[in-house]
């Protein structure tokens, strides 16, 4: 072997020794270690990107919520039962659940003589809480409203029994049994009411006029 070939081969040896050398050696760049995203220094996570949005939009819808019920209460002070239907029905979309506006939506319809409207809020206003008895009644005057006698007389005496102490109630159910000619027992309902709350005039009178 000659000098000069002796010579490459000792190049070639050096060469592959420090390759080797090197990849065993830790120091050869590993996926997803060197180049790993760092919280201090580095602002890729998309949690920490989102979650500022959301912090913003709450607020914003919670006072859509409150200004639309804010403008139908304004609207039932003037009597503008129509402009406080449109809110109403603006807030239940921010809000579906909401018992307090479908109650208001349910009392507004009735006095646009919209029962079908009235009937669908008080249903989900009941359907959310079975134990309130103005809807029990509510719901009765617009079954009565509606033709459906047996469906009426079954709200009016459910709310009797969640609060049988409330004149009005009964006032209620002897309206409806007034209107199905039943007079002997709207008479008696009449008088409970009046027994319990003097100051229901109308009771008086009807009293009067079925005794």
């Amino acid at each position: 072997m000659s000098a000069f070939q002796f010579f490459l081969l000792l190049l070639v040896f050096i060469l592959f020794y420090k390759f080797f050398k090197q990849l065993f050696s830790g120091e050869y760049p590993k996926r997803g270690v060197d180049f790993e995203a760092k919280r201090d220094d580095e602002n890729i996570s998309p949690i920490t990107s989102v979650k500022p949005n959301f912090n913003r939009q709450i607020p914003r819808e919670i006072s859509r919520f409150q200004e639309l019920k804010a403008l139908a209460d304004e609207a039932i002070k003037k009597e503008d039962y129509l402009e406080a239907q449109k809110a109403l029905q603006s807030a239940l979309i921010v809000q579906k659940d909401d018992s307090e506006t479908l109650g208001k939506y349910g009392f507004v319809s009735i006095k646009l003589e919209d029962y079908k409207e009235a009937q669908e809020a008080f249903e989900k206003l009941l359907a959310l809480d079975s134990y309130d008895d103005m809807a029990h009644a509510q719901i009765a005057n617009v079954y009565n409203k509606l033709g459906l006698a047996d469906e009426a007389i079954k709200h009016h005496k459910r709310s009797i029994e969640l609060d049988s102490r409330y004149a009005p109630h009964y006032f209620n159910y002897a309206n409806t049994l007034y209107d199905l000619k039943r007079n002997d027992e709207a008479l008696e309902m009449y008088t409970k009411a009046y027994a319990l709350d003097s100051n229901i005039e109308e009771a008086k009178k009807m009293i009067e006029q079925l005794s």
